[in-house]
């Protein structure tokens, strides 16, 4: 993937008012932690994360988005007729049908005449959305569109509290719903658009490499029976050797491809899972820790809102400034990894 004429004009975020620590998420699991005897304090000492974020009880994913696509038109200099696109990339979803990127079209007042769609890939879905969004306007079949991503962890972790307190399981036995009590939630919002649209200085998409290793496909599922509640299943430790792995080959693919190595970037953003994630990823792509952001610590693992959300914080505290070479480093179960060059 390779981009001359595509910028990010725009990137806002909308944050969830409910925060929930992981220490009263603990607490919340007493009675689990009290039948198997585990020590209390284990969940942040595992991953890194004190907190993270909810939406109150029946907030829509479309509604979150919305909010993010309005400080993101309010923070644009593109004009709302312009954009010809909305793509909704979130794993979380109003429902089956019709696309949850319609409900965000109804509530964020865009045009008419535009495409909107769905886009679903795990965490991936904002940056599958970028490449999609940003060949069509190197193709000229559009000039500018929003990517909006809403994701509503919510319900999965109060499910996965549910079924641990009420069910008798084991220590091997809950290991599958350990990265399930790691989710938050959170929007994003981002404005892309042809270079002549856009004020000079605008974050310049440069291109990027994916790549798929569907073998590991089984190794994070998520699903709905009907009548129930949102379950997800992980292997956690297979999903990050596998996850890993395929990040170190899709880096290698990336220096053939466009010719960068680790010296051409001044910041690196990855997906935001764990402390162990983070360590392990850095130290076998031969990158300096350094160089990277995270948020993690506060707002867990939001899935597909996660890296552009990072990306955004990054940006408001002046860690990646004007000039800078950042290299997004995006993976999702499945497993596919997307990594990305942008010049802001």
């Amino acid at each position: 993937m390779r981009f001359k004429n595509v910028v990010l004009e725009s990137l806002a975020t909308a944050l969830p008012p409910v925060v929930l620590t992981s220490a009263a998420l603990e607490e919340r699991l007493r009675p689990l932690y009290e039948r198997l005897k585990l020590p209390f304090g284990r969940l942040e000492l595992m991953t890194g994360i004190k907190e993270r974020r909810f939406w109150e009880p029946g907030t829509r994913p479309s509604q979150a988005s919305a909010q993010a696509v309005r400080a993101a038109l309010a923070k644009t200099t593109v004009p709302v007729a312009a954009l010809e696109m909305l793509v909704h990339g979130a794993v979380s979803r109003d429902m089956l049908e019709p696309a949850t990127a319609a409900f965000v079209h109804r509530e964020s007042g865009l045009p008419a005449q535009m495409q909107v769609l769905d886009l679903s890939n795990a965490c991936l879905g904002f940056l599958n959305a970028c490449t999609l969004l940003g060949g069509m306007i190197e193709s000229g079949q559009i000039r500018a569109g929003i990517v909006a991503c809403g994701e509503n962890g919510g319900p999965l972790v109060e499910e996965t509290i549910r079924r641990l307190c009420t069910s008798p399981l084991d220590r091997q036995q809950i290991k599958p719903y350990f990265a399930n009590l790691t989710i938050g939630s959170g929007a994003v919002a981002a404005v892309l658009c042809h270079r002549d649209l856009a004020p000079a200085g605008s974050p310049r998409l440069v291109g990027g490499v994916a790549r798929a290793a569907s073998e590991h496909s089984a190794l994070c599922m998520g699903d709905r029976a009907e009548g129930e509640a949102l379950a997800m299943q992980t292997d956690s430790e297979q999903l990050l050797v596998a996850g890993v792995e395929t990040a170190r080959l899709t880096w290698g693919d990336l220096g053939r491809e466009l010719g960068y190595t680790e010296k051409d970037f001044d910041r690196f953003v990855c997906h935001q899972v764990g402390v162990m994630h983070r360590r392990r990823l850095y130290e076998t792509l031969g990158l300096d820790a350094a160089k990277d952001f995270s948020t993690f610590e506060n707002f867990g693992n939001t899935g597909s809102v996660a890296l552009p959300f990072t990306l955004a914080q990054a940006r408001e505290s002046g860690f990646i400034t004007t000039g800078q070479r950042v290299g997004l480093l995006g993976i999702g179960s499945g497993i596919n990894c997307v990594m990305l060059v942008l010049e802001c």
